[in-house]
């Protein structure tokens, strides 16, 4: 976990970087925080190390994207033990409790300004897991991926402003039509209550990109985030123990909600970082973009939820429109 302190050169550039980078979506926010991309050289300025590093970081961002759709397998499993805002509420207290632990950040030194950021940053990634885990109860993780991607490509449209991006915009919209089965394809309608809370979570993690970025800007490194999970967790904690009572407190179930925070948070905020420093922030965008696809392999591996084939069309169309939007918005950026 990269949370050392930084100087505060590093700091000004970062706030211009993320300022810039928040609208391309959250991968462009981390890679601001994480530094340019830097060209690996190989053994005596050899070209070999550096591919064998770039494919390495390759690795690292696939690696994080399975980590955090099995993670979220994994909660979708707990919350026969501990209730939907339970689950929520375990993932934020021992995600809180690494990062805190990792970072060790000052409460001293910031402004009223500072900590408004950071606290409404918390309340938005509690509101954001409570109904990402909302739609998922009701409906396939796969699905409920889909339909929280929508947050960061709207983002990415709406900041873009260009006409292509009405194409990509319509690609989405059709994909949430045939998931939805309003086209009479798939294993059926979706929940239309699992349907609002998965839109929820997209304005939600479209909220959360913004914030990231204010965040970013106001504390070093991680310090933000590891403050932000904390105030979530305070606030996700009544919830759950109301939705779960006791049931919170059994070893077993302790133990397997920290396999999720450590899936789900740790290591894939971990190995993006490390892979940021290889990888160009467009290159990671488009591979987080493929999160959908993870998320219905693992649905389907760890909760035996069926794909249909009009259902796997969807969740291409809402990739592709993911991708051509990161990329006119990187071509955007670059010019």
């Amino acid at each position: 976990m990269y949370c050392a302190g930084t100087s505060s050169v590093r700091r000004r550039r970062f706030s211009v970087d993320a300022s810039s980078a928040a609208a391309a979506g959250p991968a462009a926010a981390v890679s601001a925080a994480a530094g340019p991309a830097v060209e690996p050289a190989g053994p005596r300025g050899g070209r070999g190390g550096g591919h064998r590093q770039s494919y390495g970081a390759l690795g690292l961002v696939v690696s994080g994207c399975v980590s955090v759709q099995f993670g979220a397998a994994l909660a979708v499993s707990l919350m026969g033990r501990t209730g939907v805002l339970g689950i929520v509420a375990l993932r934020l207290v021992l995600a809180a409790l690494v990062l805190l632990a990792v970072c060790r950040p000052s409460l001293r030194g910031h402004s009223r300004a500072d900590w408004t950021t950071v606290l409404v940053f918390g309340a938005v990634l509690a509101a954001m897991n409570g109904c990402f885990y909302e739609a998922v109860d009701r409906i396939p993780l796969g699905a409920g991926v889909t339909l929280e991607v929508l947050g960061p490509l709207a983002l990415s449209v709406i900041a873009s402003r260009r006409l292509v991006n009405v194409v990509w915009a319509v690609c989405a919209l059709a994909g949430v039509v045939l998931l939805s089965g309003v086209a009479g394809g798939g294993i059926g309608p979706l929940d239309p209550v699992g349907i609002a809370f998965g839109l929820a979570a997209a304005v939600m993690w479209g909220t959360y990109i913004v914030f990231s970025a204010r965040t970013g800007r106001r504390f070093p490194q991680a310090d933000g985030l590891a403050l932000a999970m904390a105030f979530g967790a305070v606030l996700a904690l009544p919830f759950g123990i109301v939705d779960s009572g006791s049931a919170m407190l059994s070893p077993t179930t302790v133990g397997l909600a920290f396999g999720v925070a450590v899936m789900s948070s740790v290591l894939p905020y971990t190995f993006e970082l490390l892979a940021l420093r290889r990888l160009p922030a467009a290159t990671f965008s488009v591979l987080m973009s493929l999160e959908p696809a993870i998320a219905a392999t693992a649905g389907f591996l760890v909760l035996h939820q069926a794909v249909s084939l009009v259902d796997a069309v969807a969740i291409a169309l809402v990739i592709g429109a993911s991708v051509g939007a990161i990329r006119t918005q990187f071509k955007t950026l670059g010019n």
